[in-house]
């Protein structure tokens, strides 16, 4: 599907341009054998075109779980320019803040699960997940136990690339030849009710905090500070927990003196279809570590909400020797207010469920087909795992989930991911009906076309 549309802001071709990606730009999960390029030059609500005048219909939230209000709001760039007009910079370390920064804090408070007042700026979910680490294990030395450094996340959950956040994700891929990770980091299983397998017979739940009991014992549980987890695992492929398994786990850490940190990156900001998802969910977290909605990606910017009690402790005495350049940017502290109000005033929230609703019966007659083992949606957010043998729940082996997704571009005009042998969307809050349907339509038509061999017939 092509329209009639030129840049107007480069002079270099489609093809100039995908050659100077191609020698100068590295790519975040491309591999080096990979020599195709998309170059994305507009957008549009739901809409986006390349440099060769392709509409693409974006079901991924700009690629990465986010662009709540879509694309092209002309009217945040014009509160980003007013901004800039009256100051683009200012440090916020120290004694200095800047009026947005303050202004933001407080909104972000007034949205947030009970007791979070406290928050430190970041420039996006990897930061903050570091910021998060760092801030639980000096809470702990702050009260007088100094030997509570230990981290506990999940296999399968994802809390970004850096070196705390990385070495707190459970994909091996993440740190093949970057180690050694971040030293006092222990991985419990997942909840994933779709592999029941996983847990030897036993109920989900029950296994899973037997297991974190265990592994609280074997360490110690004077020795560790927080346990961090995702209220939905984004990248783990749009899984969600059993109703029970964050009250108990809660009630476990609670017990043990642990601080819970929420990872919602992904589910923050109405990605679930309400502004936060850990209350439903009973986590009751310390910290919350948000990111990508909070500005819909037309400014970089993240948030840690940090409890009363936790934020007194990090700012007391010598304070929180830690922060950014970029903290508290006014720029972008402006973008994300105006941000919020939009998805305020368009009940984006709501229009949130509504889009899942949509993609839940669109994708109905995917939940049928052979290769497909489950159709998993929250809020405005799909997961579809695919799967070579739908009796034993045998995996597809990831590349297959790429296929699916490069044949949806090429043949229909709609970008989805690939999260191993998951096929995830992720749209803008902003989708249409008529745009649901087509992206559902489509992707019927690509799986019902994908054999158990995991090939892709014509």
């Amino acid at each position: 599907m092509t329209i009639s549309y030129a840049d107007p802001t480069s002079s270099r071709s489609p093809a100039e341009l995908e050659d100077l990606d191609r020698r100068h730009l590295i790519h975040p999960l491309l591999t080096g054998d990979r020599t195709d390029r998309c170059v994305i030059v507009r957008g549009k609500g739901s809409t986006v075109w390349d440099a060769r005048g392709n509409e693409l219909l974006d079901m991924t939230g700009a690629g990465n779980w986010l662009a709540q209000v879509g694309h092209g709001r002309t009217e945040l760039g014009q509160v980003m320019a007013e901004q800039v007009g009256r100051l683009e910079y200012f440090t916020s370390f120290g004694e200095f803040s800047n009026d947005q920064s303050i202004q933001l804090a407080e909104r972000v408070a007034s949205l947030a699960p009970e007791n979070l007042n406290r928050v430190l700026f970041t420039s996006g979910g990897s930061e903050g997940v570091d910021m998060a680490i760092k801030a639980a294990r000096l809470f702990h030395s702050r009260r007088g136990e100094p030997d509570r450094t230990w981290i506990i996340s999940r296999q399968m959950g994802y809390h970004g690339s850096t070196y705390g956040g990385g070495s707190a994700t459970g994909f091996d891929f993440v740190h093949h030849g970057v180690g050694p990770t971040l030293p006092h980091v222990r991985k419990v299983s997942p909840p994933f009710p779709f592999h029941p397998e996983m847990y030897g017979g036993k109920q989900i739940t029950d296994f899973l905090v037997a297991e974190l009991e265990q592994v609280v014992e074997e360490i110690g549980p004077g020795r560790i500070a927080a346990m961090i987890g995702e209220p939905v695992m984004g990248g783990g492929g749009v899984v969600e927990p059993p109703p029970d398994y964050w009250p108990r786990v809660r009630e476990v850490l609670s017990r043990h003196g642990i601080l819970l940190i929420a990872d919602e990156v992904v589910t923050g900001y109405g990605r679930t279809g309400t502004w936060f998802a850990s209350p439903g969910r009973g986590m009751a977290p310390d910290v919350v570590v948000t990111a990508k909605g909070i500005t819909s990606g037309y400014a970089p910017l993240g948030a840690v909400l940090m409890s009363d009690e936790v934020g007194a402790a990090i700012a007391g005495g010598e304070g929180f020797q830690h922060g950014f350049t970029y903290f508290g940017h006014p720029v972008s502290c402006a973008v994300a207010l105006a941000n919020l109000d939009l998805i305020e005033k368009e009940n984006l929230l709501a229009r949130s469920s509504t889009i899942g609703g949509w993609l839940r019966r669109g994708l109905a007659a995917a939940a049928d087909l052979p290769v497909v083992g489950e159709v998993r949606v929250t809020g405005a957010t799909v997961g579809i795992e695919l799967v070579a043998d739908r009796a034993t729940r045998q995996p597809m082996p990831p590349p297959v989930a790429f296929g699916v997704v490069a044949e949806l571009h090429r043949a229909h005009g709609v970008i989805a991911r690939p999260y191993g042998p998951v096929l995830v969307m992720a749209p803008p809050f902003v989708l249409e009906e008529a745009e649901a349907a087509r992206a559902s339509a489509a992707t019927v038509e690509v799986l019902s076309r994908l054999g158990e061999d995991g090939q892709l017939r014509s």
